[in-house]
């Protein structure tokens, strides 16, 4: 072990470096092969680590705004900041890095399990143009890569935007090489034709890819083979035999579908509504959650509503509500409501039960400002008007516009309260004694919405006109 007061009398200099680290090997290796080491030997390891790590920052650090950044931030390429740090594949294990560990501590993590410093993990844009020029050795260890496949270095990510945060450094814009994206890009695709775990990790990394960079989506729109290359994997009527693919060339389709230029384009192919249908109803829940996902935002275009509901896509769209998965219900009852925007679904939902579906929900306080905005645009179907009256409606209407702290939930069941009055006079017992009890409808009318006070004024002139000619009689 090193005498005490080492650290403070070594002289700083590229002899001193070496020496150090030779007497942290010896420390390492006795923490990993003792059993019952002093706790003297873990204190001598953190004070060598503190000090190597002072020489690093003096030797290679860089500095903005007179801020000292970390070379672990600094993309061996580029010699600048990452912004979207990846590991590339040469078979040595993945840099581990943990947020909330002294520095210090970090290092020792990472040389006992990998025995490099970050030496695999660059900002993207730059290893993926050296990649797409041709090169098959990573320029850090001069190791063969094992495949081109990026993977995202996401702790190291957070470990930057939460220095950049504390310190108010602006980290500079992405990089974004549009002719090295595509090349990728056209890659990734054509392993769409290959084997099952070829198909696999391009699934995986087009999922990421897709998630994380604007204009990577961008490019599909640039080519009418894109979105058929990316399907091809997934067979009709059997697109949950690989649950793993389904759910990544499922969640990749809703990425995309959030660039508006991709949103007709995917509608206009003949095989990705069917499949996103088909994946509401078959598939593991985030697949399913996904593919709602995709049709509701899919459906923001009026021309994609109509194609969306001849597909079918109201029937499992209401069954995965009913179902009750927490995330998957928002996604789905978003879906339904952008849906009934047009009649002619409006039509197709309450014949295939939503409204049954959907006052349950309410009744059982799920999703409760959602669900009323839907039932209130199914009002216009004087089937779904007299379905809600039967369903025990009105109670559960009245309750909410007495005890809610929603104004959208309070008008919404006004207009669909006045809907039911209008069409069911055997339902006006009721609401008049709501009113007399609690005035429900008259503080409404006095302290809603301007369409809620429309609404609650028109029911009141209903009971009234009713009290009057029940008074006459």
């Amino acid at each position: 072990m090193a005498e005490a007061g080492v650290l403070e009398t070594m002289p700083r200099t590229m002899t001193k470096e070496t020496e150090l680290k030779k007497e942290l090997e010896k420390l390492v290796k006795t923490i990993l092969v003792e059993e019952d080491y002093r706790e003297e030997v873990t204190d001598e390891a953190t004070r060598i680590l503190s000090v190597l790590k002072e020489l690093k920052f003096k030797k290679s650090s860089k500095v903005v705004d007179n801020t000292v950044i970390p070379e672990e931030f600094i993309c061996p390429i580029s010699k600048k900041i990452m912004n979207d740090p990846v590991v590339l594949a040469t078979g040595q294990r993945p840099q581990r890095l943990g947020l909330g560990i002294e520095p210090c501590s970090r290092a020792l993590i990472r040389i006992c399990i990998c025995g490099s410093d970050l030496a695999e993990t660059y900002d993207r844009p730059f290893i993926q143009r050296l990649i797409n020029e041709g090169q098959r050795t990573c320029p850090q260890t001069q190791q063969v890569i094992s495949h081109t496949f990026l993977t995202p270095n996401h702790l190291l990510q957070e470990m930057i935007s939460k220095w950049s945060k504390e310190r108010g450094v602006e980290l500079p814009k992405p990089v974004v090489d549009d002719d090295a994206d595509r090349v990728y890009l056209k890659s990734l695709l054509e392993k769409m034709s290959s084997s099952l775990s070829d198909q696999k990790e391009a699934a995986k990394e087009l999922r990421l890819l897709t998630k994380r960079t604007p204009s990577f989506r961008a490019l599909f729109s640039d080519s009418t083979d894109a979105i058929p290359q990316l399907v091809n994997p997934l067979s009709p009527g059997r697109a949950n035999t690989h649950p793993d693919l389904q759910e990544d060339l499922i969640t990749t389709i809703f990425n995309l579908s959030i660039h508006e230029n991709n949103k007709q384009l995917i509608a206009e192919n003949p095989l990705v509504i069917p499949l996103l249908v088909e994946s509401v109803g078959s598939g593991n829940i985030e697949t399913r959650r996904n593919a709602a996902a995709a049709l509701f935002s899919l459906s923001s275009l009026d021309s994609n509503k109509l194609v969306i509901g001849k597909s079918g896509a109201l029937i499992p769209l209401i069954g995965l509500l009913e179902e009750g998965h927490p995330p998957a219900m928002k996604d789905a009852a978003l879906a339904i409501f952008n849906l009934c925007l047009v009649l002619e679904n409006r039509v197709r939902a309450v014949q295939e039960g939503a409204v049954r579906v959907i006052l349950k929900k309410i009744m059982d306080c799920i999703l409760v400002d959602e669900l009323l905005a839907t039932l209130a645009i199914l009002t216009s179907q004087q089937e779904a008007v007299q379905e809600m009256g039967l369903l025990g409606a009105v109670p559960c209407l009245l309750d909410i516009i007495r005890e809610s702290g929603s104004e959208r939930s309070k008008e919404n069941c006004a207009a669909i309260l006045h809907k039911i009055c209008l069409n069911d006079r055997t339902k006006w017992p009721a609401v008049m004694e709501e009113e007399k009890a609690n005035a429900t409808l008259s503080i409404l009318a006095e302290h809603g919405t301007s369409r809620a006070k429309r609404k609650a004024n028109g029911i009141l002139k209903i009971l009234t006109r009713a009290a009057s000619i029940t008074h006459t009689l």
